[in-house]
């Protein structure tokens, strides 16, 4: 046995003891590298550029990631980047986001440290609420309406999980809520779709936007024949044919010109209009000469819109996005991204236009009204001024059989004078008498029951087809299509309506309609009618309760303007 000494006793003992001491540093330094060395494969395999910096001693790994805010690509100038989703989705968990191909920007850098690889989260992205609706939408999602009521009811406070969209099927979620570790305040979503469940395509309407449809083709007027202009052209041809080239080469370009104009405006007024809105109105229209609607951007012709915009001067653009908004509802689409103001809502909602004002107008026949004015019956009292007046007038002339032929003369024209002035005094006391009664029967139009704004629509709608203004095939809301159609292409037209809705409007707000509105709407009757369309429409599409679907849509998407996707 070796001689026991303090070094071999140090050397057996110490040795081990310092081989244990490296090997937990030995275990960090493996195991720091392993976490980085898999965290940089999942970056990789998500195409996400990050800094990573690693710390073998404390065993802590920092990622830098940038924090980025996404759009969807334009849908007509990119469309294949729109309608596929993308092929190396991240998997990182708060990348849900990168299904999709977005237009992104970077907006900041977060770092992360952690310890394992699957510690490691993908920073959320910021995006518009009602663009990712949106999108969702026009690829075929199909919104979840208790979702939506418990968000709208509930808030931040709504259960991780809880679907809000549903693919086309209602089998799987697509949008959902996400937990709040990386919102900062905001409402947190995750997002999730497969191929098979893009039900649309480029042809189909995007949300947001409304069709309108152009009015009947009308039956063509009748032309001169080929032959009736071959003749006039030859008459007028060889007339200072020399003389005239010249000319006609100066002229042909405005010519050309006018005509083009002249063209494009009848091919607008037959073809279709597509009109894009926003929660602040109308955003452009769109005039599609041929092919499917919206199906690429070549052969659509944009229209001017600037008597239809928003502002706070006028309430045109108002009265038109919520006509328009109305028209778009129906019960397969939800147009709910402008909302109609609460002053148009309540003013549609209101009854307000006197029945007898109708009746005084000649809109409504009196056996389709209530009582409503006062009945004289003069027919007695006629009678007893004429059998008075013949009394009299035989009793006179019975006095003058007895005269001599100088007074029975004399006393013929004096009777005569005196009945000529009867008759003058009476017809006098019946025009004061008339008009009276007419100042009378106007002030008690004005008074009559007020009926509903659908019933009121009705009688006008049959008024403009009596008068051929309207298609007669046509039910209220087709009409009211061509109506909105009109109006993007026709500012005077559009002018008149929104001068009698706002002249509508304040009659409601102050009480009823006054005699200056009454003579107003005597003059300018078609345009109350067409009004009237617009205005029965607007109350159809809000008579539902607040908790539907639409107003629930609505109302999240004025709570939660910018949310965070992953």
């Amino acid at each position: 046995m070796p001689n026991v000494t303090p070094e071999y006793i140090i050397t057996i003992i110490g040795v081990p003891l310092a081989v244990l001491g490296v090997l937990p540093i030995l275990y960090n330094t493996l195991s720091t590298l392993a976490a980085l060395s898999k965290i940089k494969r999942m970056l990789r395999h998500g195409k996400l550029t990050a800094l990573t910096r690693s710390d073998i001693i404390n065993r802590v790994i920092e990622v830098e990631l940038p924090r980025y805010a996404v759009q969807p690509w334009d849908r007509f100038h990119h469309r294949e980047r729109y309608w596929q989703i993308s092929r190396q989705p991240s998997s990182i968990p708060g990348g849900s986001w990168t299904t999709f191909n977005w237009k992104t920007n970077t907006i900041g850098i977060k770092t992360q440290r952690v310890e394992y690889a699957d510690q490691l989260r993908q920073p959320q992205v910021d995006i518009e609420f009602h663009e990712l609706v949106a999108y969702l939408l026009d690829l075929g999602a199909v919104p979840d309406v208790h979702g939506w009521r418990l968000l709208r009811s509930t808030g931040l406070w709504t259960p991780t999980g809880c679907s809000l969209m549903k693919n086309p099927r209602g089998t799987h979620v697509v949008l959902a809520m996400a937990p709040l570790e990386d919102s900062d305040g905001h409402l947190s979503l995750k997002v999730a779709w497969e191929p098979s469940w893009t039900t649309r395509d480029a042809s189909t309407l995007p949300p947001y936007w409304v069709r309108l449809p152009p009015p009947p083709d009308k039956e063509p007027e009748e032309k001169p024949s080929a032959s009736q202009e071959i003749v006039q052209s030859e008459e007028t041809s060889d007339v200072d044919k020399t003389e005239e080239e010249p000319d006609k080469k100066k002229e042909s370009s405005p010519k050309e010109s006018l005509d083009s104009i002249q063209k494009q405006a009848e091919r607008n007024a037959t073809a279709p209009i597509t009109c894009q809105f926003s929660v602040d109105g109308l955003q452009s229209a769109l005039s599609q000469n041929q092919g499917p609607p919206i199906s690429t951007v070549f052969d659509v012709h944009s229209l001017h819109i600037e008597h239809l915009r928003i502002n706070s001067l006028k309430m045109n653009g108002k009265w038109f996005a919520s006509a328009a908004t109305a028209y778009g509802t129906t019960s397969q689409t939800v147009l709910w991204n402008y909302k109609i103001p609460d002053e148009i809502l309540a003013f549609a909602r209101r009854d307000s236009v006197p029945c007898g004002v109708l009746e005084l107008l000649g809109v409504v026949d009196s056996s389709l009204t209530p009582q409503w004015e006062t009945k004289y019956n003069d027919g007695m009292e006629q009678h007893e001024a004429f059998v008075r007046r013949s009394q009299e007038q035989r009793i006179a002339m019975a006095a003058e059989l007895r005269m001599d032929a100088g007074q029975r003369q004399l006393a013929g024209m004096q009777r005569r004078d005196r009945e000529m002035m009867q008759n003058m005094n009476e017809m006098r006391d019946r025009t004061i008498r008339d008009t009276q009664r007419r100042e009378t029967r106007r002030h008690e139009a004005l008074q009559s029951p007020k009926w509903d704004t659908k019933l009121v629509a009705e009688h006008s709608l049959a008024w403009l087809k009596q008068r051929k203004t309207v298609d007669s095939e046509l039910a209220l809301r087709d009409v009211v299509g061509t109506v909105l159609h009109r109006m993007v292409l026709d500012g005077e037209f559009a002018s008149a309506i929104f001068e009698m809705l706002d002249v509508w409007k304040a009659w409601t707000d102050n009480g009823g309609m006054r005699n200056a509105d009454l003579d107003i709407l005597q003059s300018r009757f078609e345009a109350f009618a067409h009004a009237s369309l617009l205005v029965t429409l607007i109350k159809d599409a809000t008579t539902a309760d607040e908790g539907t679907l639409s107003m629930d849509l609505q109302e999240c998407m004025r709570m939660w303007r910018v949310v965070r996707l992953g």
